[in-house]
Order: structure tokens, then C-alpha cells, then sequence
């Protein structure tokens, strides 16, 4: 086994041609969340690939998630099967390493194929958010099982199918899975195409409220109708009122009615807020009790809530702040200048905070232009975060870092 004190030596010991090959035919595999097939295939070249690890590979069933549809039912959504790798449970000290292998580009999206941008840079679907990442994971992994201290420590990796969409169909199986750990590292792409890490997130949360009226005819007998669409806007002016330094509010559609002639029986309002603390998170979730309760008397009409936040607010307490600082000091052993800034976004890194388990979770690859047909991957950035993850998975391994 390598020794533990050789950090620029990390960076010789991992293959970046197989890295760059892995990730172009990872990104060369539709996985847009909502395409089970495609999701499938990959969780099943993932299962094989980290199947080298020392570990049990288990494909694991995804949880049962419901919506509202544009009618008002509630109907369920299928989701793909999620990764789970557990590399020796019994150790006393074990981390989390988290992943998601589905991609915003739908199955007939046109964004589907790898290029070249320059000599250092690929644009493709996935590339940097986040088939680059799964790769820094599995070969970062890799590389620490060759180190002395590797067999001192044990961990769980989870590459889930659904994170694109909040993660409905693992959130559960992300808290089961960091309940416990020493630490958390998730393999989101850098904050900046520098490196620079996201710190601080706020949180969000996704509502659909369904209005339950009465229709009439809006000229003979407005008044025995009772309007759907009007105890919806009354929500929304309610909902929008409750912004504040702490928490924003974006009402983003109505949907029901029919002809301009008849009282509108059917509303469904379909919001999202963004609490950058759990006071505010919780401040919103009981006035919107509140204002449901009194538009539902006001306006006679039947109420059904749907939804609430999926990920809570994620600050940096000093446990999470000394990984932050691990993470620095390992880069600048690697000659790697890591820094990091707060940021609006949100990802499963927000999910395992809240089960008090310090984590950094931008430690995929650099890039950028996510979520765009721009996006992009800086190619060396594979093997440099492969080397900065097994170097602080070696430092976490002994001593108390945090």
C-alpha cells in the first residue's frame, strides 16, 4: 500500500485517459430524470464500475413519489433505481459520498452528444454536472483503497436517479445513509469554473395548492358560483406578502377554468420559496397554514396542499467549517487554490446537513453553464479533484479533523 504522505504523488496514480473516456460514454447516455430506461442502463454500468471497490453494490428501489396534475389528481411518478455501495459497515469511522446520475436533458432533448471546446475543455450533457463527478468519485475511491489507512475506515456511496427534481424518490435513503458519518463529501460541479466551492445554501421548497370551487354561469348566476381562480390569487397576494430579507416567495403558475363564461370551479397554484434559514422556513410554513385556512372561509371553497420544502437550508456551523478548511489545506498540498462563497442553489449536500453531518458538496469536477446546452467540463479538473478527494479521505481517516 502507498504511504499517506505523498500527496503530489496522488496525482501520478490516477488514470486520466480512463477518467476522459468513462465520462464520454457516461454523458453519451440519456439520463434525463424522467427517462427510466436510459437511467436503468446507467445505474447498471455504475453498479459494474464501482463493483471494483471492496464493497456490496445494491441497486435500490426508488421511494413512491405523487403530483398534481393539471386537473387536480394526485397521481404517482415513476422514478429510476438508486446506487448504493457499502464499503466495510462494521469500521467505527465511516463518510458518505453522494452522487446523482440524472441530467435535466429529456430523452428528446437535443442536447445529447459529447465535443471538444478546446484541448482542455469537453461540452456534453452531464459532463460537469454530474457524470464528471461520479467519475472523481469512483476513481478517488480507487486510489484511497491503496493507502495505508484505507482499511481503518469504512463508507456508503449513493448515486441516486431523481436529484434534478429535488430528490423526492431518495431524500429518505440520503438521511438514512448520512445518519451517523464522520463526514459528508457530494460530487456537484465547482461553484466557479476555478474550483471555488459552494458554502453556505439556502433552501427551497415546492408547493401545489389545489382550489376546490363551484361553477356557474357567469352571467345569469355569478353569484351562487364560487370562484376557484379568484381564492387562488388571493393566496397568491397573501403568499407574496410574506417575503422578507430571509425567505422570497415565487408564485410561477395557475392553472384551471374553462370558458370565459363560466365561474372557474378548479384552481391549482404551483409555488416556490427560498428560505435561507430554518426560522424563515418554518415562519412560512405556519402563515401559510394560516392563509389557507382563511381564503378556504372566505371564499367557500375546498383546499388540498401538496408539497413543502425538500431541501432545508444548509448553513456552515465550525464542525462543517473545519471540513471546509481540511479541503483547502489538501488542495494547497496538491497546488490547487480552493475557496468558497454562499450561493442561492440548493442540491442533496443541503439534505445531509440536516442530519448534522458536516459536507462539502461541490467536490465534482470544474466547469460550468449547467443545466444549458452550453454546458461544459474542464478535462484536467478530473484527476485534480480525484487526487483532492483521496487526499482528504486520507487526512479523515485519522486524528480528529473535525
Amino acid at each position: 500500500m502507498k504511504p499517506d504522505n505523498a500527496p503530489q504523488a496522488l496525482l501520478d496514480t490516477i488514470d486520466a485517459d480512463t477518467m476522459l473516456r468513462e465520462v464520454q460514454d457516461w454523458a453519451a447516455i440519456n439520463t434525463g430524470t424522467a427517462n427510466i430506461e436510459g437511467l436503468d442502463r446507467m445505474a447498471g454500468i455504475l453498479a459494474d464500475a464501482f463493483s471494483i471497490l471492496p464493497g456490496d453494490v445494491e441497486l435500490i428501489d426508488p421511494a413512491t413519489v405523487t403530483a398534481i396534475s393539471a386537473e387536480g389528481r394526485e397521481f404517482e411518478k415513476p422514478h429510476g433505481r438508486h446506487m448504493v455501495l457499502r464499503v466495510r459497515p462494521d469500521a467505527e469511522r465511516r463518510f458518505v459520498l453522494t452522487g446523482h446520475m440524472d441530467t435535466v436533458f429529456p430523452v428528446d432533448h437535443p442536447f445529447q452528444e459529447v465535443s471538444w471546446i478546446d484541448d482542455d475543455t469537453i461540452n456534453g450533457p452531464g459532463t460537469a454536472d454530474m457524470k464528471g463527478g461520479l467519475d472523481v468519485i469512483l476513481h478517488a475511491l480507487k486510489t484511497f483503497e491503496t493507502m495505508e489507512c484505507a482499511p481503518r475506515v469504512g463508507y456508503d456511496v449513493m448515486i441516486n436517479s431523481d436529484e434534478e427534481t429535488g430528490s423526492l424518490a431518495s431524500r429518505s435513503l440520503i438521511e438514512k445513509l448520512a445518519r451517523g458519518k464522520y463526514a459528508a463529501l457530494t460530487y456537484e460541479p465547482s461553484a466557479l469554473p476555478d474550483g471555488t466551492l459552494a458554502h453556505a445554501r439556502g433552501g427551497t421548497g415546492n408547493y401545489s395548492i389545489t382550489f376546490t370551487g363551484k361553477s356557474a354561469h357567469a352571467g345569469r348566476n355569478p353569484h351562487d358560483g364560487r370562484n376557484a381562480i379568484v381564492a387562488a390569487s388571493d393566496l397568491v397576494l397573501r403568499i407574496k406578502a410574506l417575503e422578507a430579507d430571509d425567505i422570497t416567495v415565487n408564485p410561477a403558475k395557475i392553472e384551471g377554468g374553462s370558458a370565459n363564461n363560466v365561474v372557474p370551479d378548479l384552481a391549482i397554484l404551483r409555488f416556490n420559496i427560498r428560505p435561507k434559514s430554518t426560522d424563515a422556513m418554518n415562519r412560512f410554513d405556519e402563515k401559510l397554514d394560516a392563509a389557507l385556512a382563511a381564503i378556504e372561509a372566505d371564499h367557500e371553497v375546498g383546499i388540498h396542499r401538496h408539497g413543502g420544502v425538500t431541501r432545508p437550508p444548509k448553513p456552515v456551523d465550525e464542525k462543517a467549517q473545519r471540513l471546509f478548511d481540511l479541503v483547502k489545506t489538501c488542495g494547497a498540498e496538491l497546488g490547487q487554490d480552493i475557496g468558497w462563497k454562499p450561493t442561492g442553489g440548493v442540491c442533496d449536500g443541503n439534505n445531509i446537513a440536516a442530519t448534522g453531518v458536516p459536507v462539502v458538496d461541490t467536490m465534482g469536477v470544474r466547469g460550468g453553464a449547467i443545466h444549458s446546452p452550453d454546458e461544459f467540463m474542464i478535462v484536467p479538473s478530473l484527476h485534480e479533484r480525484a487526487a483532492l478527494s483521496a487526499l482528504v479521505l486520507a487526512k479523515l481517516s485519522s486524528g480528529d479533523h473535525l
